[in-house]
């Protein structure tokens, strides 16, 4: 069976960040204007497509290889579940996290909840926004 198309679109999104060839541009396109993306370790959302592009340039300088265990969707929602190593320089963080999307009509993100297995380490490793 094939996937449905918002989990086709999650794996290509997921592919071209553990290759390094994510498109801020492609990613901008998939969000709704008023989005609110619940980063993990953040008490409230970043809402807004504008302010979440700014937050993304905080993570210049930082490559993610993504081993994507399974990914779930319908026309409404897309699940993800995956072993993520982020790295830094010399330093870099293991971590599990599932991802969750609330899809709308037109294929766009307009809410993103995120969940790990270490909250802390998390927020050690990406600091909070500016």
């Amino acid at each position: 069976m094939p996937d449905h198309p918002n989990a086709a679109r999650y794996r290509e999104m997921s592919a071209a960040m553990s290759n390094g060839d994510l498109d801020m541009a492609a990613l901008a396109e998939g969000v709704a204007d008023d989005v609110e993306w619940w980063e993990i370790g953040l008490s409230e959302p970043i809402r807004g497509k504008q302010a979440l592009l700014e937050r993304m340039q905080a993570w210049e300088g930082y490559a993610f290889k993504a081993d994507l265990h399974d990914v779930v969707a319908n026309d409404e929602h897309t699940i993800a579940l995956l072993d993520v190593t982020a790295t830094r320089g010399d330093e870099s963080l293991d971590y599990r996290v599932a991802e969750i999307y609330h899809i709308d009509a037109d294929g766009r993100v307009t809410h993103r909840w995120a969940f790990s297995d270490d909250t802390a380490a998390i927020t050690d490793f990406f600091g909070q926004p500016g």
